[in-house]
């Protein structure tokens, strides 16, 4: 599957660039007195709790957990990424972890180590998009990534039970 279809190329540069004035923005830091990478985990977060709306319209009712994590790996990331999740795995507990072997928004990043310790701004995004979503869909939920070798990144979903 081609993974740079035109439609895609916008939303790539609408990341960077998100991610780019996040950070750089001192104002941004002060005003909301939170870190730059806990606003761009916000923003995703708005930003699924809104999509999933209009994705999940159309579904009918999950009947579990693993079935909503199975259409956040299939569905949800097909709409987002245009490929689904490589991996889904769970301990049957309330802890997922998704893993995505070539993520989109780390795959044109280089395999040098400054990068690497860079990663988790260009993930708190997508963290907060599966929060968003999974919150919308009556699901509180703690989501976090791991990224030890680029492009590779898994995504840890633990599930806040009341």
């Amino acid at each position: 599957m081609n993974l740079n279809t035109p439609e895609q190329v916008p939303f790539e540069l609408l990341h960077l660039e998100l991610v780019s004035q996040v950070i750089h923005s001192d104002s941004a830091v002060s005003a909301a007195n939170s870190s730059p990478t806990s606003q761009l985990e916000l923003l995703g977060y708005n930003t699924g709790y809104r999509f999933i709306e209009r994705l999940a319209k159309d579904y009918p009712k999950f009947k579990d957990e693993l079935d909503l994590l199975k259409f956040i790996c299939k569905d949800f990331w097909v709409a987002v990424f245009r490929k689904q999740i490589d991996n889904l795995r769970t301990n049957h507990q309330g802890v997922y972890v998704l893993q995505d072997n070539s993520f989109r928004f780390l795959s044109k990043a280089s395999q040098d180590r400054q990068y690497l310790e860079a990663s988790p701004k260009f993930v708190a995004f997508t963290c907060g998009l599966v929060r968003g979503s999974l919150a919308n869909l009556g699901v509180s939920t703690v989501v976090t990534a791991e990224v030890t070798s680029m492009p590779a990144c898994k995504f840890q979903v633990q599930v806040q039970r009341a």
